[in-house]
Formats: C-alpha cells, sequence, structure tokens
C-alpha cells in the first residue's frame, strides 16, 4: 500500500502537519468508519468519515464521526440549501476520483464545498481518510478544516 496519495501529497503542500496510519480494510464491514476506528484502537468520534451528498442538486462533501449519522436537514441547512441527499456512490467515486471505502476531502479530482461536524472540532487530533482504503492522516481538525476551506456546522442527526 502507498502512503502516498493525493490527500498527502495535498496535505504537505499545505503544510499540514499529520501522520499516516495504515490497518487492514475490511471490505465486508457493515459501517467502514466503525472498522477504521476498531482497527486503529481509536473512539469512534475521532475517526470521522467521508461522505458525499447533494445539496439542492450541487455535490458537497461532508465529513462527520464515523459512529453518527449526518441529518439531511442540517446538511441543507450548512450550505444555505432546501434539500440535501446522499450521492450514489457510482457518482462519488467518479467525481472525487478516489473508491468508495477510500474517499478522501483532500485532493479530491473535483474540489466541492466541504462541511465538517462542528463537534469535531473540539478534539485535539481526529483520523480522517487518507484517499486509499485502510489508510487514515491523523491530524488537528481545525487544520483540516482550513485546508480545505470548509465550513463547521452542526450536521449529526
Amino acid at each position: 500500500m502507498s502512503k502516498t496519495t493525493r490527500a498527502t501529497q495535498l496535505l504537505s503542500q499545505a503544510g499540514v502537519a499529520f501522520t499516516v496510519h495504515a490497518y487492514d480494510y475490511d471490505p465486508n464491514a457493515e459501517r467502514v468508519g466503525l472498522q477504521a476506528a476498531e482497527a486503529l484502537g481509536e473512539a469512534p468520534h475521532r475517526v470521522l468519515k467521508t461522505l458525499m451528498a447533494e445539496v439542492d442538486g450541487k455535490p458537497v462533501c461532508v465529513v462527520v464521526p464515523s459512529d453518527r449519522e449526518v441529518s439531511m436537514k442540517k446538511l441543507a441547512s450548512a450550505f444555505g440549501g432546501k434539500s440535501a441527499n446522499m450521492m450514489k456512490p457510482a457518482d462519488a467515486e467518479r467525481l472525487t476520483g478516489y473508491h468508495v471505502g477510500g474517499i478522501s476531502p483532500f485532493g479530491q479530482k473535483k474540489t466541492v464545498p466541504t462541511a465538517i461536524e462542528e463537534a469535531a472540532l473540539g478534539e485535539p487530533l481526529v483520523y480522517i481518510n487518507g484517499g486509499q482504503r485502510g489508510l487514515q492522516v491523523r491530524l488537528d481538525p481545525k487544520a483540516a478544516l482550513k485546508a480545505l476551506k470548509a465550513v463547521a456546522a452542526p450536521l449529526i442527526a
């Protein structure tokens, strides 16, 4: 497994301090984020999952704790929209250039507006997908917010 991905390259170029953590990815896991947290020995609320969605038909990226679900109403509100829905996996892969289970908010093929669950900013360090299945980057969530030019908002149901 390569530890250099578009995500890690973007973080390095942005001068963000991070560490890379590989784990055994289970393609059959019911919830990939929770499987990652368990494999890393971390609390699920510190391992953030990256989801691709649409707000009023426009693509957005959403980063939330792996043990929580996104509120579509709160997601739409975070981007000033009326409605939100999850993106189809094939569309998410085409838009980001990453495979489902390895989608990172960093270094996507097409930059889209991104929102991070505001509660995650209270953690000193979080894990976010590093652009490959079985690869996470550990970093300050505030640095992630800045590197992504993201908004922090209440997003969880």
